[in-house]
């Protein structure tokens, strides 16, 4: 991961005219230019997602894929790996989404991401109350959703779903529902085969975040 220090006025307005290197993700963290090689795993989970819930929000709504979105803070700038926008959303006059229509944020977390996907992103995606945050983590198999979120950057409750259960989003009217058998696994490249490799059938774990210590 590439980390380049700057000063903007405003996040994304300050990467016109930049010559940033192709094969890379691009996010303004703290002022920060964060450049993320681009990878295979992440890559794959939105490939097996994306048509899933496409289908499933039928016209109510939208889903976007490594597109800006505008923060409250100029010293932010998200590009979620996946992202659901509310019915009914405009562009700004940047011609971009803002933070208050996304219903749900997706993030493939991994070894260069994970201090952003799982603390400054987590405190932000709160913090502008997106009502649901999940975090895919090919290194472990699982899928975590946090939902209900504070002003002080938490969220109160938090569902561990394993690679090959079902993952349920609950929506605003309505909820999608997420197969993850086809969800890479980076311990085996190899194409899981469903039959085999389904986890045995188990309730998701759930607990209730009472406090952000992040």
């Amino acid at each position: 991961m590439t980390t380049i220090t700057m000063d903007p006025l405003s996040a994304w307005d300050a990467l016109d005219g930049a010559n940033l290197p192709g094969g890379y993700r691009v996010e303004i963290t703290d002022g920060k230019i964060i450049m993320t090689p681009l990878s295979e795993s992440r890559w794959k989970v939105v490939l097996e997602a994306a048509p899933q819930i496409k289908q499933q929000l039928a016209g109510r709504g939208d889903i976007l894929s490594d597109v800006m979105i505008d923060f409250p803070s100029s010293r932010y700038g998200y590009a979620p790996d996946l992202a659901i926008i509310a019915p009914g959303s405009e562009h700004n006059s940047h011609g971009r989404y803002e933070w208050h229509s996304l219903e749900l944020v997706l993030e493939v977390v991994s070894k260069s991401t994970r201090d952003n996907d799982f603390a400054k992103k987590f405190r932000m995606y709160a913090q502008c109350a997106i009502p649901a945050y999940v975090i895919v983590d090919p290194s472990d198999g699982t899928c975590t959703i946090h939902r209900h979120p504070t002003r002080t950057g938490a969220y109160k409750d938090v569902e561990e779903v394993l690679f090959g259960q079902d993952l349920v989003i609950p929506l605003e009217g309505r909820e999608i529902t997420i197969r993850t058998d086809g969800f890479p696994r980076l311990h085996d490249r190899r194409r899981a085969d469903p039959a085999r490799d389904r986890p045995a059938a188990r309730e998701p774990r759930k607990h209730t975040v009472r406090s952000s210590h992040l």
